[in-house]
């Protein structure tokens, strides 16, 4: 009954229900992970609705607190943990349509939630600007998408995740009978970073810019996956060669990049970069002290034209491997600096190649880090948690990306406030129910 009563509230051309639209707008890329598969490819929404207003979603809410209906709020639904799958139906909320550019300054960005990350990089190159940091995905994932969902990308390497200063505010929408609006600045913004959309609707988003770079990209070989690693972390921790991107895999990751078939060479770990033009001589006296090659470079003129490095690294090296090989998965992992040769080591004695390496460099409040996304060929859920099981037992980190629950991926969380934020802004616990353990605070990773 509260289907019909939705249709005659915001018109029929807004309500989608035909089951094709539905499905899509009930999923992301959570297929990524075997296991999410299994648990989410079943649920589906009621109907999606794509708002054009701020107004639009204020009568929503209101409609869904007076009849008691589940809201998912939903980018562009490129996140790999089924953030955005509604797991008890209910109504989707595609928020794509909100996706201005408010104002610019000269440091800072105002944007609504659904515009796309690449538009708004896009248009900040035009005007001498640029962001920070985006995700992999930044082509079609928005504003709003990356910062409930994601957590860091590509300028990491220089600027850190989003909790590093990268966010300056936020305008938030709570769940209640009468919603209210406010924004949110300073620690206060961690109570909506990286939750999935559970403790409010993102509505708008205030991020830094810096002057517009000329980024050159680079794909460079290294005859041992070794030597690939200790390039990547003495540039990382270069300081006068300005990079936006430092990612390192090894083969035969590689080999599934069909794209660069005709540029890569068989057997030969790699480095993608994107380094600033200024320090190409830098850059090319540390690729000879590895002994490394440099199998493609795309000058700054072509940068994002065309081919793009960054559409190989991060979790597009995942989406590769899935895509032209069998039972690939992945981990989120971050090895011991000092000890990241033995860890490598103990975990190649003991699984093989069912762990193939992925590094990405990044900064977490200001230290380097060799970040791990290490594609795991998969063979079973138990044995898919005996090797995470055996990583942390030698001091390897993992965030579990294989669960849809908040708090047990990773990241510390500060799980109890957002609980208490969460009971205070949906105090029905109609927004995007059900990926909020209900667990005690110290189960709670």
């Amino acid at each position: 009954m509260w289907l019909e009563k939705l249709i005659e509230l915001v018109g029929k051309e807004k309500v989608i229900i035909s089951e094709s639209q539905r499905e899509r707008l009930s999923k992301d890329y959570y297929w990524y992970s075997p296991v999410l598969f299994e648990e989410l490819k079943d649920k589906v929404a009621d109907c999606a609705v794509k708002p054009i207003s701020i107004e639009e979603i204020k009568e929503i809410v209101t409609f869904a607190v007076a009849n008691k209906v589940s809201v998912t709020i939903r980018g562009a639904g490129t996140g790999n943990y089924g953030q955005a799958i509604p797991l008890k139906g209910g109504i989707v909320l595609d928020l794509t349509k909100l996706d201005k550019l408010l104002e610019l300054t000269e440091s800072t960005v105002k944007v609504q939630a659904g515009m796309r990350l690449g538009a708004l990089e896009k248009t900040l190159r035009k005007q001498g600007k640029e962001l920070r940091i985006y995700p992999s995905t930044f082509m079609t994932s928005t504003v709003g998408g990356f910062l409930c969902g994601g957590s860091g990308g590509i300028g990491s390497i220089r600027w850190g995740n989003l909790w590093d200063g990268n966010i300056i505010g936020v305008t938030v929408m709570t769940f209640e009978g009468e919603p209210r609006i406010f924004e949110v600045v300073g620690e206060e913004m961690e109570d909506y970073i990286h939750n999935y959309g559970t403790t409010g609707i993102v509505l708008e988003a205030i991020l830094p810019v810096e002057e517009k770079q000329e980024w050159t990209q680079h794909i460079i070989s290294f005859p041992t996956f070794k030597e690939a690693v200790k390039f990547g972390d003495e540039l990382a921790h270069n300081e006068a060669i300005t990079k936006r991107l430092v990612s390192v895999c090894e083969w035969p990751i590689p080999s599934h990049f069909h794209s660069l078939k005709n540029v890569l060479q068989d057997d030969k770990s790699i480095t993608m970069l994107e380094i600033e033009e200024s320090c190409l001589k830098d850059l090319q006296l540390l690729v000879d002290k590895y002994s490394g090659t440099s199998d493609l470079i795309i000058p700054a003129s072509n940068y994002h034209k065309g081919l793009k490095v960054s559409d190989f690294t991060w979790n597009h090296a995942t989406l590769w491997a899935h895509k032209h090989g069998e039972n690939m998965t992945y981990l989120q992992a971050r090895f011991k600096v000092d000890q990241i040769f033995e860890q490598m080591d103990t975990l190649r004695e003991k699984f093989g190649e069912e762990i193939q390496f992925h590094f990405e460099y990044i900064k977490i409040k200001g230290e380097i880090t060799p970040a791990s996304l290490p594609v795991i060929l998969y063979q079973s859920k138990e044995r898919l948690y005996e090797i995470i099981d055996f990583c942390r037992s030698i001091g390897v980190e993992i965030n579990d990306p294989h669960t849809y629950l908040l708090g047990f991926g990773g990241y510390n969380l500060k799980m109890e406030q957002i609980m208490k934020k969460k009971q205070e802004n949906d105090p029905f616990d109609l927004l995007n129910p059900g990926k909020i353990p209900v667990k005690q605070e110290s189960e709670i990773i």
